[in-house]
């Protein structure tokens, strides 16, 4: 009886802390935005194209690439898959290694770069892997468009590190590019965030890290597909999950778990809790955030967790704004310019920053 009771208690006590500490409150439901301008979908007549079919193709490979790495424990092979994304692309700009405040890092450099104008760009790869030479498609094509230098930084990954490790390293380039360029020491005219999957969370968590702190705030903040809640509570997470090609085979194993188990399961594997705003920026504060962009496809199991964000810091008061794309693989925006929606992503890229630029 003594061992029933004991076994009971011990069960409320794991309960009550999964509930209360590590999955917290959830999020409110918000409406969509009351301006027509804040949320946008583009539609192409007669379906993804041709061209969409061979992207499918490539990325059923990598990604068959990538699990195979992962599944023999294997990361390097993992990592070294990833980093072939970009691998046959010709590149307007140049690649130069630095050291951004102790964080490896290249810069990305276009013709005609004002080398005072900056982007901070965070790669994405789920933590685990990623790099600058796997994302020098999207580098190079912000180095373009906007005629900053980009500062693409090798933070340290999972699981060697840790979560905290991935922030921190974020936070040190944050403040050394506030006061260094290409040529060391300069001064810092403009600069922009951008960020993809991963990336677009530590991209997002940096933001109120910056306004919480006073720091100068970016003049604009781009996020690709950004992963935004790790209590993995959307609903997109499983209703897409067999349209997403790219995130099933590393996330469905993650969908079929019970909330209780994903919530240990982040905590035992994060080492921060799951509703922490640190590493679900969906839960924090959303007011007084810098301009931003996020963009994301209908068909991926991220779209609620950009939805909700951007819903969430409209009616915040922050000048945050949605664009969807029916069909699209997560992040298609580094398959520029293979499919013509990766071009129309980067032509409102271009808009948005260059209305900021303006501003």
């Amino acid at each position: 009886m003594y061992l029933l009771g004991g076994f009971i208690l011990l069960v409320l006590a794991l309960w009550g802390f999964e509930r209360l500490y590590l999955r917290g409150q959830g999020v409110e439901t918000y409406p969509p935005p009351t301006d027509p301008e804040a949320v946008q979908r583009f539609i192409r007549p007669g379906g993804p194209g041709p061209e969409f079919q061979q992207l499918v193709k490539t990325v059923r490979e990598l990604t068959l690439r990538i699990s195979i790495g992962r599944s023999h424990q294997n990361l390097q092979a993992a990592r070294s898959a990833f980093d072939t994304i970009s691998d046959g692309h010709e590149f307007k700009s140049e690649f130069f290694p630095t050291d951004a405040g102790g964080i490896p890092a290249e810069w990305v450099i276009a013709p005609g770069a004002d080398r005072n104008r900056r982007v901070l760009y965070i790669h994405g790869g789920g933590f685990v892997v990623g790099s600058p030479k796997s994302h020098r498609t999207i580098t190079s094509k912000f180095a373009e468009i906007t005629g900053c230098a980009v500062l693409a930084i090798d933070y340290r990954l999972m699981p060697e590190h840790h979560y905290s490790d991935c922030i921190a390293d974020c936070r040190t380039a944050y403040h050394w590019i506030l006061h260094n360029g290409p040529d060391g020491p300069g001064e810092l005219r403009q600069l922009f965030i951008g960020g993809d999957s991963a990336g677009g969370n530590l991209g997002l968590s940096l933001i109120a890290w910056i306004r919480d702190n006073g720091l100068r705030p970016p003049e604009a903040v781009v996020a690709l597909s950004p992963l935004t809640d790790i209590t993995f509570s959307g609903a997109s997470l499983k209703d897409n999950l067999d349209t997403d090609i790219m995130l099933k085979p590393f996330m469905k194993i993650l969908t079929r778990l019970p909330q209780f188990v994903k919530s240990w399961y982040v905590y035992s594997t994060y080492r921060v809790r799951p509703c922490s705003p640190v590493v679900s920026p969906l839960l924090g504060d959303l007011s007084a955030l810098p301009p931003t962009l996020v963009q994301v496809s209908e068909a991926e199991m991220l779209l609620d967790d950009a939805r909700r964000y951007v819903y969430k810091a409209c009616a915040a008061g922050s000048p945050v704004k949605l664009q969807t794309w029916p069909d699209m693989v997560h992040i298609w925006q580094i398959f520029d310019p293979q499919i013509p929606q990766a071009v129309e992503a980067w032509v409102e890229i271009d808009k948005f920053l260059k209305g900021r630029a303006s501003a």
